[in-house]
């Protein structure tokens, strides 16, 4: 049987092992309204990622084929040590087959394709609860190439950490190992092969890939 997919953690405790991977949707207004959202207070919705899908900090992003339009999300990654309950965060990419997405949005079919593929989850080590407290505040960044892209603020999440879970879990039955990605602020963008992604939630860690030349 294939051993699960891990996360480290901070100060060289046990790796975490990932179960699932649940995403939030359009979770920072700013972020909505350059996707074309209208209800800003529409609740949460979520999407899902492969266990197989995290690419820990200092890791090469195979470039993903089907797309001409791979963008970057950075959030803040909720670690969970069960049913509502917080073990840690991190940094987290969601990247995301743009052009997949828009052309499933429009046909009206399911658009798994364009966010659950394999090394779809670039992820920083994961810093405990109990060390660095429960953040809802504080800057949120990506830079590509050295250029910032995505520059904002957990404060300006429209869904805390607890209303996604308390969402999340009359969707489904939550369990140790769950990871939560929260949302991205705006800026997201394109990158291409060959580009070094530097991100990261202050207080909370920071991750650098590249992805992989063609």
């Amino acid at each position: 049987m294939a051993r699960r997919p891990t996360v480290a953690v901070a100060g060289g405790a046990p790796v975490f092992p990932v179960r699932r991977i649940f995403c939030v949707g359009r979770n920072y207004a700013e972020h909505s309204r350059e996707m074309g959202a209208t209800d800003l207070k529409a609740p949460p919705f979520f999407f899902t990622k492969p266990a197989e899908a995290v690419v820990a900090s200092g890791g090469v992003v195979p470039f993903p084929g089907r797309t001409t339009d791979l963008h970057h999300e950075i959030e803040l990654v909720v670690a969970l040590a069960g049913a509502r309950e917080i073990f840690g965060y991190a940094a987290g990419i969601d990247l995301t087959r743009r052009d997949v997405q828009a052309q499933m949005k429009r046909e009206g079919k399911p658009w798994d394709t364009s966010k659950g593929f394999e090394h779809s989850a670039p992820i920083s080590s994961i810093a405990r609860a109990v060390d660095v407290g429960h953040p809802s505040r504080g800057r949120i960044w990506l830079e590509v190439n050295g250029q910032c892209r995505q520059d904002g603020d957990l404060a300006d999440m429209i869904w805390g950490v607890p209303e996604i879970l308390a969402e999340l879990a009359t969707w489904f039955e939550i369990q140790a190992g769950d990871l939560v990605f929260t949302g991205t602020p705006a800026g997201v963008g394109p990158l291409r092969p060959g580009d070094r992604v530097r991100g990261g939630v202050d207080g909370v860690g920071v991750l650098e890939v590249a992805m992989a030349a063609s």
